[in-house]
């Protein structure tokens, strides 16, 4: 009997300026979501800190759990939008973290690449998410967190040479009031959007 597919999903708790962050209450949600086209999976859930010392142990994760599918979410307060990042880039913003500690170098790994795209075809990805929420492709994941996971996990997955769907969603700052209405929205859509990625991690394990 073939094992089930493994999704690990992953979303950020607080930083300066971002007191409740939205990336990792859904993650939760998405993890508990229940589809037929979800059914059966093995979905393991990592709630992150914002910290930049997290960085190191992300290589140890994606050897240890061995995913079929990556789904990682954070915040972009100011989008209006949520964000499908097509790529990572091997750079860092010095900003301090939920710790308020800086980035101990400019670059995120010295031997690495500048640049490393979201193994997956975003735009199919976007088409997925359909009318739900407004939604539009991104080449600029920042040089904050949400980058340095993006980077660390493709470069980790690289060096696995695991063909593993894995993609970075940017999702907006939730409106004043309306935290409940965004959530409902937000989550169908990172529904429709997990759908579509263990779609393509189904046609990737086919013989």
């Amino acid at each position: 009997m073939a094992l089930p597919l493994r999704v690990l999903i992953c979303g950020f708790g607080p930083f300066p300026g971002v007191p409740s962050n939205p990336s990792g209450r859904l993650a939760g949600k998405l993890a508990r979501l229940r589809r037929p086209a979800l059914a059966g999976l093995d979905v393991r859930l990592k709630l992150l800190p914002t910290t930049w010392e997290m960085l190191p142990q992300v290589a140890d994760w994606i050897s240890d759990e061995a995913p079929d599918v990556v789904l990682m979410l954070g915040v972009a307060a100011r989008r209006k939008r949520l964000c499908v990042e097509t790529r990572a880039v091997n750079a860092t913003k010095d900003a301090p973290d939920a710790l308020r500690r800086h980035p101990v170098a400019r670059r995120l790994r010295s031997d690495a690449p500048g640049v490393l795209p979201a193994p997956v075809r975003p735009r199919h990805l976007q088409a997925a998410l359909g009318r739900r929420v407004p939604s539009a492709l991104s080449r600029d994941a920042g040089r904050y967190l949400c980058n340095a996971l993006s980077f660390e996990t493709f470069a980790a997955l690289r060096a696995h040479q695991r063909d593993t769907p894995a993609v970075f969603i940017h999702l907006p700052g939730v409106p004043k009031g309306r935290r409940a209405a965004y959530d409902t929205a937000h989550l169908a859509a990172l529904g429709d959007l997990l759908v579509a990625l263990v779609g393509a991690a189904r046609k990737t394990a086919l013989p």
